[in-house]
């Protein structure tokens, strides 16, 4: 790009001939929209809802075309349950999160912060919880019995709480800023919603740089967001590692955010060789500019020892397996450790049943790279792995390491996220169910890599019993993950967007984990902490993200559609897929 291209133009990708970045075109990007900065903070709430409605219709006029390029890309068959998940993880996320911010700014225009759905409550512990979901009617009859808080950072009162919130808008001299966002390339909603956190919460215009991996998306993600594009708010450009670094260094972006792995945030940060690895020793960042980040964990799902029945067994097979080859394991969210209960006598039938589960749910083309890589480091490092399907060409079997020694800190599976096919399970010995939860508690505090998020299954009939309730509870607290959910996989804490997703604070650069910064929280707060969620253990009608669902290849289309204009006539048609699925 030049000075003189118009600044709704689609993009080009940045490399140059021979390979080389083309800085020129870089460097006119950062500064068409440091252009802009001062003047998107400057828009009222009215306009800058009606930017949300038209991002929302264009974001609907592609959906179809967006689901079909990342089926392609991924090698599913449209014809296929499975090729549901593009609908889902694209433009269903995205067009739920337009409509939220669109929900929160009236709150700001309102009010002059967004609305807080639920009660506003003080923890024993003295931390501030507000009930943010379900946030109306719709998400009430789609999540039936699920509920999500956010928990505050200790020292925020009830009273303290809505100063909190929305505090880009509360600036008196807002001059705005120029955030980086890199995008993910496993998950196609990751980058266009991070570049919506920056733009609506954080008050700041986006040069957003899609990731390799799916940059075959950017000609129409250039449509979806060209009412953003065209003013010069949102500026986006294509490229791989050297322009990523280029544009990091660059004095016109104020601030970054990455979503990728703690390597790639420390090659940012401190630098790359000797002499990255010497600034990170010494706390010596090379760059001078604030770094958000989601990096990913080794997500853990602790399974509460209770009376199980066979229907709850299966029921949770299929959450586990499901929460594993989503999207073919390339989640940071994914399953990668079941810690078990060693004296639980359901612990080997529920294992069983993940096993015959896993047999049945065809592989995948392993699409993101090193998989192949990723997959041998772990199955060669315990070749007692069970796998499940054929390999070959470009696709990896599912794998389970089953009775990993939790002693063992420094395994691989504990340590290193597989980011492909690939999940364990660890049983501890505790005396009783109180015993193995402050355990498990303690092992994944401890000794597992990561923050990001944590699932924990636990049976009504052992909640009945207010001793293993407190037990359950003192656990949700004691918990440093910035997603705690109960009974439904914790990547619901991404989905709902209403909720933070992030890290657990307080994680330094010199030992960044899962990261640090939030993203989606629609409801603007600045201090949370963490974000709860809950559910029932066994759901009816299916969850459309489980494996084994029937219809999810025509039911998330619909339910896109619906997040870009719900309305009760729409009903019906979902209802009878979700009956199906």
């Amino acid at each position: 790009m030049t000075a003189a291209t118009p600044l709704g133009s689609s993009t080009p990708p940045s490399p140059g001939e021979a390979g080389r970045p083309d800085l020129p075109h870089l460097d006119a990007a950062v500064a068409a929209v440091a252009a802009r900065k001062q003047a998107w903070t400057e828009i009222g709430m009215r306009e800058r809802i009606a930017l949300l409605d038209e991002l929302t219709r264009d974001t609907l006029a592609v959906a179809d075309r967006w689901a079909a390029a990342c089926r392609e890309a991924e090698g599913l068959d449209a014809r296929q349950p499975v090729s549901g998940e593009e609908a889902l993880v694209g433009p269903y996320f995205l067009l739920r999160n337009l409509r939220l911010l669109k929900k929160a700014l009236r709150g700001i225009e309102l009010v002059g912060r967004p609305w807080i759905p639920g009660p506003i409550t003080t923890l024993p512990s003295g931390q501030v919880a507000a009930r943010v979901f379900p946030q109306d009617v719709w998400d009430r009859a789609f999540f039936a019995g699920v509920t999500a808080e956010v928990w505050m950072e200790p020292g925020v009162t009830a009273l303290d709480l809505p100063a909190t919130q929305a505090a880009a808008y509360r600036t008196p001299d807002r001059r705005g800023g120029v955030a980086l966002v890199l995008g993910g390339g496993n998950v196609s909603s990751i980058g266009p919603m991070d570049a919506l956190s920056k733009l609506f919460v954080e008050d700041r215009v986006v040069l957003f740089k899609v990731h390799p991996v799916n940059a075959y998306l950017a000609p129409l993600l250039e449509e979806a967001f060209r009412a953003l594009i065209g003013p010069g708010y949102l500026r986006q450009v294509q490229g791989g590692a050297e322009e990523g670094a280029y544009l990091c260094r660059h004095p016109g972006v104020d601030e970054i955010h990455i979503t990728g792995s703690d390597r790639t945030y420390e090659a940012i940060v401190f630098g790359s060789g000797a002499e990255g690895e010497a600034r990170k020793r010494e706390g010596r960042p090379q760059l001078d500019k604030p770094v958000t980040a989601e990096l990913g964990n080794v997500s853990p799902v602790i399974v509460v020892p209770g009376p199980w029945s066979a229907k709850d067994i299966d029921f949770q097979a299929e959450n586990l397996v499901s929460s594993l080859v989503n999207n073919a394991g390339f989640n940071c969210n994914a399953t990668r450790l079941i810690v078990t209960h060693a004296g639980w006598p359901e612990r080997e039938r529920l294992l069983a049943a993940v096993r015959k589960l896993l047999a049945k749910v065809p592989n995948r083309k392993a699409y993101y790279p090193g998989a192949a890589e990723r997959f041998a480091r772990f199955t060669g490092a315990h070749p007692e792995a069970e796998s499940f399907g054929k390999g070959g060409g470009d696709r990896l079997p599912w794998a389970l390491i089953p009775g990993l020694d939790a002693e063992r800190r420094d395994d691989i599976c504990f340590n290193v996220e597989a980011f492909c096919g690939v999940f364990g399970e660890a049983p501890l010995a505790a005396p009783d169910g109180a015993g193995f939860l402050e355990r498990a508690v303690g092992f994944c505090n401890e000794t597992l890599w990561g923050t990001l998020n944590v699932t924990l299954l636990v049976h009504p009939g052992t909640l009945a019993d207010p001793a293993a309730a407190r037990a359950v509870e003192l656990a949700v607290e004691r918990l440093r993950y910035g997603t705690v959910s109960l009974n439904c996989w914790a990547a619901a804490g991404y989905g709902l967007v209403v909720t933070p997703w992030g890290a657990f604070p307080g994680h330094t650069p010199q030992d960044i984990q899962s990261g640090t910064g939030w993203v989606h929280n629609t409801l603007m707060f600045s201090r949370p902490q963490k974000t709860v969620v809950r559910s029932p253990f066994r759901v009816f009608p299916k969850p459309v993200w489980f494996a084994t669902h029937r219809t999810a290849h025509r039911l998330t289309p619909k339910l896109a559609a619906f997040e870009a204009d719900p309305s009760p006539a729409k009903l019906p048609g979902i209802l009878s897929l979700a009956l199906l699925g």
